[in-house]
């Protein structure tokens, strides 16, 4: 799952952040175990929730576990928070005639081309981000999102964008600055149409080029919704590319049946060649292969959905493992977060398996806390499919027997669209394992084990969810 795996590239710039989160009051969802971050108890130094492979520390009480020899910096480390570089944003905005892959590079038009664009320009009015947060220093909803662009002083701005010239947004983003927007999600990006509303090309008709009018009046406005592993994060600084793919657009298109008027252009809209407006319509957007889109038609119609090809590269494949660094072998980027919340207290340390040599995390809670969530492991970004079958793996122990809840739920509505199971923890590793089918399709769930409720050490290794068919 390469395309998913580039979390790194852009994890690497995202600043962390931690203040005591609280769950939710809400009566319908009493019983779901989650961190919702509103306010609860205020930690005013901001620290980093990620899981820290540290030092690795021998358990005497285990014979199973053996101290790993490499030479580790056991050093006394300042946990305050350290401002991150910058990472400003620019957008590029093009016109691209290749073959439609999640990482085709842009090809410019050639001779023998179905179809060419002369001109098509979009109005861009928004742009939005959407993240997870485990800080308190900003009020952010989720589901809405964070408005980057325009800003607050300027709140009715808009820019022209023609995809034909190839338009570079650089100057008007200089005052974003992705890396304190909590954990990234997507980059929402709005149009609507310019003044025309159409674009204007060429269509091959037997050998011959016939103009084209094809209207955009069935858009009011559009935001696509962009993968944060669509977004280029080389040379310090995060690249968006916005990029209308033609050969999407024109599938199985035949422009030969529509019918030329007098002044032999092919006219595309409600009146003229109606029927290959729609099918148009129904391309338009997707188009654009963002991870997935909402639109508003003429008509005041609300219309969300993925793209298919996009998103069936993002999600795991059957027998796939969509868990990153389930093994604990990797260095942790923010693959892993540990959150501590409700006067729940613990830390993290990878030790080495004896015999099998497996890497295994340790968590120690210092203080239980009031609830099983005062404590919590938690992986986001598992992407699901509604209505497939999924088994979530792990072995687990711990110093005492006890119950902890496992979970997978959504990051920004915190309802559980997985599962919720409470497991019972033996003093002997053993292992859990939960067959599911997810009530709807989520890129974003989040995995969580919650760990509190009591003082006790735990050990995990060997987490996975399966796509099982």
């Amino acid at each position: 799952m390469k395309f998913f795996l580039s979390i790194a590239s852009i994890a690497a710039y995202v600043a962390v952040f931690l203040s005591l989160v609280a769950c939710s009051n809400d009566k319908s969802m009493a019983g779901i175990e989650i961190g919702n971050p509103s306010l609860a108890e205020i930690d005013t130094v901001g620290k980093d929730t990620t899981a820290k492979d540290t030092s690795v520390k021998d358990t005497t009480t285990k014979d199973s576990i053996i101290k790993d020899t490499t030479v580790k910096d056991t050093s006394g480390k300042d946990t305050s928070f350290k401002k991150q570089p910058a990472l400003p944003l620019v957008a590029e905005f093009s016109v691209d005639y290749s073959e439609t892959t999640r990482k085709a590079l842009a090809k410019e038009s050639e001779k023998d081309e179905a179809v060419l664009l002369d001109s098509f320009s979009l109005v861009l009015t928004q742009l939005r981000s959407f993240s997870s947060y485990y800080y308190t220093t900003v009020s952010v909803d989720p589901i809405a999102g964070l408005q980057l662009w325009p800003y607050e002083n300027k709140p009715d701005e808009t820019l022209e964008i023609s995809f034909i010239q190839g338009s570079s947004v650089k100057d008007h983003f200089k005052d974003i600055d992705l890396q304190e927007e909590g954990y990234l999600k997507e980059m929402g990006v709005s149009f609507s149409p310019n003044e025309s509303a159409a674009i204007y090309g060429r269509a091959k008709v037997g050998d011959k080029y016939v103009p084209f009018v094809y209207s955009l009046s069935n858009f009011q406005s559009f935001m696509l919704r962009y993968h944060y592993s669509q977004i280029d994060t080389a040379g310090g600084k995060a690249n968006l590319s916005v990029i209308f793919r033609v050969k999407t657009f024109i599938k199985d298109i035949d422009f030969s049946t529509a019918e030329i008027d007098k002044d032999k252009t092919i006219r595309i809209d409600a009146k003229n060649n109606a029927d290959l407006w729609k099918k148009l319509n129904d391309q338009f957007v997707p188009s654009f292969q963002s991870l997935r889109y909402d639109y508003t038609s003429a008509e005041g119609d609300s219309i969300s959905d993925y793209v298919m090809d996009i998103w069936e590269g993002i999600a795991a494949k059957p027998k796939e493992n969509t868990i990153i660094n389930g093994n604990f072998q990797s260095p942790f980027t923010t693959d892993w977060i540990l959150m501590n919340q409700f006067s729940g207290k613990a830390d993290t340390t990878v030790i080495i398996e004896k015999g099998s040599k497996e890497r295994i995390m340790q968590v120690n809670v210092t203080e239980g806390g009031s609830h099983s969530y005062s404590v919590q492991l938690i992986q986001e970004n598992v992407a699901l499919i509604a209505g497939l079958r999924y088994q979530c793996v792990f072995t687990i122990w711990s110093s005492e027997e006890g119950q902890i809840t496992a979970r997978i739920g959504s990051y920004n509505t915190y309802e559980t669209i997985g599962f919720q199971e409470h497991v019972q923890v033996q003093t002997t590793g053993h292992s859990v394992a939960i067959t599911f089918i997810p009530e709807v399709s989520d890129p974003f769930a989040r995995f969580e084990l919650n760990l509190g409720g009591s003082e006790r050490t735990f050990w995990i290794k060997e987490v996975q969810v399966l796509r099982i068919e």
